[in-house]
């Protein structure tokens, strides 16, 4: 893997680029957020570390900007271990999040866990007027091409998946978010919202159904 690290910790840095080296893979290290950003939208990456609390430019603000132009996988490393720490990372389009100190082992697994989701096992979805190219990453609507960010394209990914079943919101935040714990935000239905909203844009149908009190279902004829 060639694997791009936003750390200031120069001894940590220095620890991991040893041991990914060690692995086999290929890393490229930046110290600060501005830096990362320019690295990780000129150049491909096969995943994204960053630290939450960089100069420059911090973490969060690191990981929105890049995702509007990219959709490579991202873990945050970081010693801010709140739930809402973790959830605001996530958020803001990040796949992970590990807590320092930890242990390289469990780093490397989570890496190749996030690369392993990207490899798609069958090209295209559909569900009635929804199209995805699993490969190009694009979602079309009747033909027209929609617009997602990441966090929105692996939801419609999991209702795809799931279409015409009841998905739980339990669901949701454990196959989507990796979260295993409610967080106690309105995460899924804000997420929802926002991708009913790109789906309709050009006046079709909803294609999401809300079950009340119990999850959404994605109708497979829209």
């Amino acid at each position: 893997m060639r694997l791009l690290l936003t750390e200031d910790d120069a001894e940590l840095a220095q620890f991991l680029i040893e041991r990914f080296r060690d692995q086999g893979h290929e890393v490229m290290h930046v110290g600060d957020g501005i830096q990362g950003l320019k690295a990780a939208t000129d150049q491909d990456f096969d995943a994204i570390i960053v630290d939450r609390m960089l100069p420059g430019m911090d973490g969060l603000e690191l990981v929105r900007a890049l995702r509007r132009v990219k959709a490579t996988p991202i873990i945050y490393l970081t010693t801010m271990s709140g739930i809402d720490d973790r959830v605001r990372g996530l958020e803001a389009g990040g796949d992970d999040y590990l807590i320092k100190p930890f242990a390289f082992e469990e780093l490397l697994a989570r890496i190749r866990a996030m690369t392993r989701r990207q490899a798609p096992a069958a090209a295209r979805l559909f569900a009635g007027s929804i199209e995805m190219d699993l490969v190009q990453r694009t979602v079309l609507r009747h033909g027209r091409s929609i617009e997602l960010l990441p966090q929105e394209f692996r939801l419609l990914e999991y209702l795809l998946r799931h279409a015409d079943r009841t998905v739980t919101r339990k669901m949701l935040l454990e196959n989507v978010w990796d979260i295993h714990f409610d967080p106690h935000t309105s995460v899924v239905e804000s997420h929802v919202s926002r991708l009913r909203a790109r789906l309709n844009a050009h006046g079709e149908p909803d294609a999401i159904q809300t079950v009340r009190g119990t999850g959404y279902r994605l109708l497979a004829s829209n």
